[in-house]
């Protein structure tokens, strides 16, 4: 989907996806201290959002228009700090500044293998010295084994394709695993299957 799908989808309801931020995300991040985050593929700013509210100063990237208005709205209302920032850009393009963040999130991006590739190492060139990188997909088993997410094996991938995009990057991966998120239904509980990579960048 280009951004114009997404901007159509998001403008045909008030929220796509959950209001929450990602439970891995959540649990990566809630003890580190706040600085400077960077959230990838931010969509409607729930991670963006949630970070801000511990504190972060946060830069949420995203080609959807539309998504990132509704995710500055939601941290006007919530926040009125100005700790949000949105930045409307595709990420085949998008390049940030080197080492400028404390934390990089990039929360289900299914697209391609070298566009994820080239997002990934691009997210990984703006962990500074001390900072972390997270990453948390829909599984390449996912659609055998799990529940939700994309059907489409092209846009799927596992923590150890993530962590061979890394290499090189120096980053330390501490996480790289397929693990299991349950999914409220109306059919009952369900058990959905992400990749999740967690990194560091070493302190200088």
């Amino acid at each position: 989907m280009d951004a114009k799908e997404w901007d159509r989808r998001y403008d045909q309801a008030e929220m796509v996806w959950s209001v929450g931020p990602n439970q891995w995300v959540e649990q990566v991040a809630a003890n580190l201290p706040p600085g400077r985050a960077l959230d990838l593929a931010a969509g409607e700013g729930r991670n963006a959002v949630w970070l801000c509210r511990r504190g972060w100063q946060v830069t949420a990237v995203d080609f959807s228009r539309v998504a990132l208005d509704r995710a500055a709205r939601i941290a006007r209302e919530q926040l009125a700090d100005g700790s949000l920032t949105t930045v409307s850009a595709d990420l085949a393009t998008y390049l940030p500044e080197p080492s400028s963040h404390d934390l990089v999130l990039l929360v289900y991006l299914q697209v391609q293998a070298g566009l994820r590739t080239h997002v990934v190492q691009a997210g990984a060139v703006a962990v500074r010295p001390g900072g972390s990188l997270v990453i948390v997909a829909h599984d390449a088993d996912n659609p055998e084994h799990g529940y939700g997410g994309p059907p489409d094996p092209a846009v799927l991938y596992t923590a150890a394709d993530v962590a061979r995009d890394l290499q090189g990057s120096g980053l330390v991966v501490d996480r790289a695993e397929r693990v299991v998120r349950h999914v409220d239904t109306t059919g009952g509980p369900r058990a959905a299957l992400d990749a999740l990579v967690v990194a560091h960048r070493p302190p200088a």
